[in-house]
């Protein structure tokens, strides 16, 4: 059987054959006869199954064994080969405009359905490109570093009371008041407002997750309500300033050229940004101490040696990637091996797969914090790729700098608690054990 194209047919991936609970995380269904030279079955990737939601690496194993793509839902592939994921992040043949019936999106309803259409992941090229113009200069690597004392200031200041008490939760006292005040701090979120925006934050994350199960919707819908009418309330009172923080910058764009930029599309891309600014980072640094506690020799390793602490944060995201996977929709056919994948399919990058490839990567599945060259894939890439990574970057470095010259010991007090979510590599608890140095 051909395409219209005339190339040979890839088999379709699983259509009517969604994940289920329960079922084996890779499944590799026998295809009975078949001509000569066509290719096997793709196994299929069950991103729902409890054991891979805990721990996907063996399962990722297993797919990249099995082919370079694999099925994930109806219509949908995975790419499992760090080469393929590299260049499919920077292909112009993906996109990000999903239809709005499109099944992969189980996505909170109503109001966060119109606002996935407007904010910059998801919008057409042109669009994209003017919003994330602005966007992307509040996270760029000049802002960064010159963020880099303020950020040396804050996590001091975190670190310091478990010193006296012996007693740091990686999570709460550490990565997520850090990574959420320095976002919010760039956007322009006032402090007093803060207690209430972060548990808000922390659910609306769900809203933009796909395959997002039934419980998590009112959650979800009800935090992104309430965020949206107070970043509309805010935007209402905050004078457009230029050169000011990105709520000034982007009402200040507004004024100048209302016809570019609409309120909604303002107000959602900021409250998108409320979480997704400081997700990233957030995970980095919780899989960071997390690992290092596991793994008493690179801990000791980043004492010895705190210059590492730079390429300890890459690790870390390459490690246990902070986000799991960035969906695309094709918008030509795209051959990988002997695979066609065909208009209108939607494609999911396996970046926590890719990044552990061994033909990449040697010996993957080991933390090795001066692994050097390390190309991995966690901020994803091209136009589309992670907007704060440059900020993760640098709250990271000096997250392991400073815990290096501050902690002697750090070991876990109690096992870390997993969020669970197909998409995030999330914990909620990481309660460690420290002596000061």
């Amino acid at each position: 059987m051909a395409t219209a194209d005339g190339q040979p047919q890839a088999p379709e991936s699983g259509e009517g054959t969604g994940p289920d609970r329960g079922a084996r995380s890779v499944e590799a269904r026998p295809t009975g006869a078949r001509s000569p030279g066509a290719p096997s079955r793709a196994p299929r990737f069950n991103a729902l199954d409890p054991d891979v939601i805990a721990d996907p690496y063996p399962a990722y194993a297993e797919l990249r064994a099995a082919g370079r793509v694999c099925r994930v839902h109806p219509a949908s592939w995975g790419v499992t080969r760090h080469a393929d994921v590299a260049a499919l992040l920077r292909d112009r043949r993906l996109g990000n405009e999903f239809p709005a019936d499109d099944p992969q999106f189980r996505m909170a309803e109503n109001l966060a359905r119109d606002v996935f259409r407007r904010i910059i992941p998801t919008r057409d090229a042109a669009d994209h490109g003017r919003l994330h113009h602005l966007v992307i200069k509040a996270f760029s690597p000049g802002v960064a570093r010159r963020m880099r004392a303020r950020i040396v200031e804050m996590v001091d200041e975190l670190i310091a009371p478990s010193l006296d008490t012996g007693r740091l939760d990686a999570v709460a006292d550490l990565a997520f008041p850090l990574a959420a005040t320095v976002v919010l701090e760039l956007i322009g979120i006032p402090r007093e407002a803060r207690a209430e925006i972060w548990p808000r934050s922390t659910a609306l994350a769900k809203a933009f997750t796909p395959f997002l199960p039934e419980g998590d919707r009112k959650e979800a819908d009800e935090a992104l309500e309430w965020l949206r009418a107070y970043v509309h309330e805010l935007a209402g009172r905050r004078r457009p300033d230029p050169d000011g923080d990105l709520l000034g910058r982007l009402l200040a764009a507004g004024a100048d050229d209302p016809g570019s930029y609409s309120r909604d599309e303002i107000v959602d891309n900021v409250l998108f940004l409320c979480f997704t600014g400081y997700e990233t980072t957030m995970n980095m640094v919780c899989t960071g101490c997390s690992a290092l506690a596991a793994n008493p020799g690179e801990w000791l390793r980043l004492r010895e040696t705190p210059r590492l602490a730079t390429t300890a944060a890459e690790e870390f995201v390459r490690y246990d990637a902070p986000i799991q996977y960035t969906a695309r929709l094709a918008l030509e056919p795209i051959r990988i091996g002997d695979r066609l994948i065909r208009k209108g399919r939607s494609v999911f990058l396996l970046l926590g797969c890719a990044n552990h490839d061994e033909e990449v990567f040697e010996r993957p599945d080991r933390l090795d914090i001066g692994r050097s060259p390390n190309p991995h894939v966690g901020f994803g890439g091209g136009v589309r790729g992670c907007l704060g990574s440059a900020l993760a970057r640098v709250e990271g470095g000096v997250v392991f700098e400073r815990l290096a010259a501050h902690v002697a010991t750090m070991e876990a007090a109690r096992p870390p608690v997993r969020v669970p979510s197909t998409l995030f590599r999330s914990y909620s608890s990481i309660p460690l054990a420290v002596t000061p140095a």
